[in-house]
């Protein structure tokens, strides 16, 4: 056997060791729905500006 015959022989073989090790990935959806739980706290802040006269109308103990 001549030493190119052996080269392509071990060339042959390491390229078929390397092909029978490719690793393969699989995806599959659950079984079960996804669940997500939040726990949400929301606050807000609201600001009313009244006119100086508008405000003293609205204290005057007359109009109500």
């Amino acid at each position: 056997m001549t030493p190119l015959t052996q080269i392509s022989l071990g060339s042959l073989l390491l390229a078929g060791l390397i092909s029978g090790c490719a690793p393969t990935v699989k995806i599959e959806p659950p079984d079960k729905p996804i669940v997500i739980n939040l726990n949400v706290k929301i606050e807000h802040e609201i600001k009313i500006k009244v006119d100086k006269e508008l405000d003293q109308l609205l204290t005057d103990d007359k109009l109500f």
